[in-house]
C-alpha cells in the first residue's frame, strides 16, 4: 500500500492523477437527464393538460387532469434534484482542480530544483552552500510540512543550507493542497450521500422540503463556485448582459442552485424568471409546510394558490399566466404577468396597497385585478401584458406596532426604490425598441408609485401613470410625477373614502387639539383638496386627467367596497376598468373624462 500524508487517507500521487474531466463529465450526464425531465413537463403542460381540458369533461378526464400534473410535478422535482446533482459535481471539480493547479506548481518548482518529494510529502534536497570555518558544502537534508528543524543550522558557526526553506516551503504547498483536497472531497462526499429520492411515485410536501435543504446545503458547500458571480448588486442592464454571456450550462446550474436569486433577479429575462420562480415556487411549499407558525401558514395559502392558477391552462383569450417574482421576505413577495412582458408592446405593473400581503386574498383578489386588466388591454391591443406587482411590505391594519405604517411613508419609499428597479429591468429585456409602459398604483401603492417617480432618474421607461383610489402620491401635482401632467390619470370612486381622507395637518392637529384641532385643519385646506400624502389626485388642482369611475356603494351599506371596484368589469358601469384597458393599451385619448373634484 501507498503511504499517504499523516493524518489523510488522500495522498498526492491521488490527487495529481484525479480525472476532473471525468467528474464533469458524469455531471454533464445529470445535466442531460435534468434538461429531459424538464422537457417532459413542458410536454404534459403545455401539450397534454392544455388538449385533455380542451377536448374532454367529465369525472375521468378531471382524473386524468389530476393524474398528468402529479406526473409533471414529479418531473419538476427530477429536474430539480437531476439538477443538484449536476452542479454538486462540477463544484467538486472546480474546487479539485484548484488544489490540483496548486499541487502541480509545487512539485514543478521540486524538479526544477532536483529535490525529492516523497509519497507523505517530504522533500529531500540536496548540499549546498558552504560552511563558515570550514567553506565545506553543507550537508542536505529532508524536509516535511510545518517542519522547522531544516532552517536551523546543525550547531555552531554554521550557515543554513540554501535549499532547505525552498525545500520546506515546497513540503508546505504539497501538504496544503492535500489537505485542502481531502477536506472538499469530504464535504462533498456527504452532500452526494444525502442527494437521494424518496421511493414512492409521488412527491409530496415533505420530498419538497427535503430537496429545499438539499439546495441550501449545496449553497453553503458550494457557494463561491457560483454565488459570487450573481450581480446583485449591479444594474438591470449589467445583470441582462451577464446572463446572455453565461453558457447554457452554466445558466442551468444557476437555475437548479438559486432559482430564489435568479427569479427575483430584475434584468434577467421573464421566460428564465418565470421558470426559476415555478421551481423555487415548490421549495418554498416544502419549506413552509413544515413550519405551523401564522406566518408561514398564512403564505402558504397564498403559495398554494398561486401554485393552482399556475397548473390551470388559460381559456381562450386568456393570456398565459407567469412568475416573475416569489419569496417569503417580509409579508411576502409575489410578481405575476399576465403576458409576456418581454415582448409585448405594452406593459402595465400594478402596485395593491394597504393590507396586501402574499395570502389566499392577494393569490385570489389582487391576482383577478391583474388578469382581468390585462384580458381587457388584449382585447384593445393583443401585444401587451399586465403585472401584480407585490414586491414591498405594504402596510397592514390590526398589525400591531406596523399598522401606524400607513399614515406614514417609509414603506412607500422603500417600496419606490424596488418599483422603479423592476420596472428599470422590465425596459432593458424588452425586445421592441419603444415599449409603451404603464404604473397603476391602487390605495396606498398610488403612495408607493409616487415615491418610485422622486427616485434619481423616475421611473425609467414609464409612460403613463394610473392612480385610482388614492389618499395621495407625495406631490401635490401631476406635473412633479415626471411623465407630463396629461399622462397622468386618476380614478375616484365618490364613495370611497380613501380618496377623501383628511389631511395630514387635520390628522396632526386632532391629535393635539382633539375635534377643534380637526376643525381648524379643514378651514385652513380652504378648497378640500388635501389629503393625506398630499394634493388630492382628482382634485383641479393637482392637474392630472380624471376619468369616469362608478360611485360604488355607500358607507352605510357597502363599507369600504367602492374602495375595490376600480377593476371590476363585472359591474354595470365598469367604465373605469374600460379606462384603465385603453390607458394600458396606449388609447387614453378614448377615456372617459370626468370633472376634477
Amino acid at each position: 500500500m501507498t503511504p499517504g500524508l499523516p493524518g489523510l487517507s488522500l495522498t498526492w500521487a491521488q490527487l495529481r492523477d484525479l480525472k476532473c474531466d471525468e467528474v464533469e463529465g458524469a455531471a454533464d450526464g445529470w445535466g442531460r437527464s435534468s434538461n429531459r425531465a424538464d422537457a417532459a413537463r413542458d410536454r404534459i403542460e403545455q401539450q397534454l393538460l392544455t388538449g385533455l381540458r380542451d377536448t374532454q369533461e367529465g369525472e375521468a378526464a378531471q382524473a386524468a387532469v389530476q393524474r398528468l400534473r402529479q406526473l409533471a410535478r414529479n418531473f419538476q422535482y427530477v429536474y430539480t434534484e437531476c439538477g443538484l446533482l449536476r452542479t454538486t459535481l462540477n463544484s467538486l471539480a472546480h474546487e479539485m482542480k484548484i488544489q490540483q493547479r496548486a499541487l502541480r506548481e509545487a512539485l514543478d518548482d521540486a524538479a526544477s530544483l532536483k529535490y525529492t518529494v516523497h509519497p507523505d510529502g517530504s522533500v529531500t534536497y540536496p548540499s549546498g552552500g558552504e560552511g563558515l570555518v570550514d567553506g565545506a558544502p553543507l550537508k542536505g537534508g529532508t524536509a516535511s510540512s510545518s517542519d522547522l528543524q531544516g532552517l536551523l543550522p546543525p550547531s555552531g558557526l554554521t550557515a543554513p543550507n540554501p535549499h532547505a526553506a525552498k525545500a520546506q516551503d515546497i513540503a508546505d504547498r504539497v501538504t496544503g493542497a492535500v489537505r485542502a483536497a481531502a477536506e472538499i472531497d469530504w464535504r462533498y462526499a456527504g452532500i452526494l450521500r444525502r442527494l437521494k429520492a424518496e421511493d414512492g411515485l409521488k412527491v409530496p410536501d415533505s420530498t419538497w422540503r427535503d430537496a429545499a435543504g438539499d439546495a441550501a446545503e449545496l449553497r453553503n458547500v458550494a457557494g463561491a463556485y457560483l454565488k459570487d458571480a450573481i450581480p446583485r448588486d449591479a444594474s438591470p442592464a449589467d445583470r441582462r448582459d451577464w446572463w446572455a454571456g453565461l453558457t447554457q450550462e452554466q445558466r442551468e446550474e444557476y437555475l437548479a442552485v438559486y432559482p430564489d436569486l435568479i427569479g427575483n433577479l430584475d434584468g434577467i429575462p421573464a421566460l428564465v424568471r418565470d421558470a426559476a420562480n415555478r421551481d423555487n415556487l415548490q421549495l418554498l411549499i416544502g419549506e413552509l409546510s413544515g413550519r405551523d407558525d401564522g406566518k408561514a401558514m398564512t403564505q402558504l395559502a397564498g403559495l398554494r394558490e398561486i401554485d393552482r392558477q399556475l397548473g390551470a391552462a388559460p381559456k381562450p383569450g386568456e393570456p398565459p399566466m407567469m412568475l416573475l417574482g416569489i419569496s417569503d421576505e417580509g409579508n411576502g413577495r409575489a410578481i405575476v404577468s399576465y403576458g409576456n412582458p418581454d415582448t409585448s408592446k405594452h406593459v402595465a405593473a400594478y402596485v395593491p396597497g394597504l393590507n396586501t400581503a402574499l395570502d389566499a386574498d392577494f393569490a385570489e383578489s389582487d391576482l383577478k385585478r391583474a388578469k382581468d386588466t390585462a384580458i381587457a388591454t388584449r382585447e384593445i391591443d393583443p401585444s401587451s401584458a399586465t403585472i401584480a406587482w407585490l414586491g414591498y411590505d405594504a402596510p397592514q391594519l390590526l398589525d400591531g406596532f406596523d399598522s401606524l405604517a400607513v399614515a406614514a411613508n417609509a414603506r412607500a419609499e422603500e417600496g419606490g426604490r424596488a418599483f422603479g428597479e423592476f420596472i428599470d429591468g422590465l425596459e432593458v429585456v424588452n425586445e421592441n425598441d419603444d415599449p409603451h409602459m404603464v404604473a397603476i398604483g391602487h390605495s396606498y401603492g398610488s403612495r408607493t408609485v409616487g415615491a418610485a417617480t422622486q427616485q434619481p432618474g423616475g421611473i425609467a421607461g414609464v409612460d403613463d401613470i394610473i392612480l385610482v383610489g388614492s389618499p395621495g402620491v407625495g406631490v401635490d401635482h401631476a406635473g412633479e410625477l415626471g411623465v407630463g401632467r396629461e399622462h397622468v390619470f386618476v380614478g375616484a370612486a365618490e364613495n370611497d373614502q380613501v380618496t377623501k381622507a383628511p389631511s395630514k395637518l387635520q390628522g396632526n392637529l386632532f391629535a393635539a387639539a382633539g375635534p377643534v384641532g380637526y376643525i381648524v385643519g379643514g378651514l385652513v385646506d380652504r378648497n378640500g383638496d388635501d389629503l393625506w400624502f398630499g394634493k388630492d389626485p382628482a382634485s383641479e388642482a393637482f392637474g392630472a386627467t380624471r376619468f369616469h369611475a362608478d360611485e360604488g356603494p355607500g358607507v352605510v351599506t357597502g363599507g369600504f367596497a367602492a374602495h375595490s371596484l376600480y377593476f371590476d368589469r363585472a359591474r354595470a358601469d365598469s367604465a373605469s376598468a374600460d379606462s384603465i384597458a385603453l390607458i394600458a393599451a396606449g388609447k387614453s385619448h378614448r377615456v372617459k373624462v370626468e370633472e376634477p373634484r
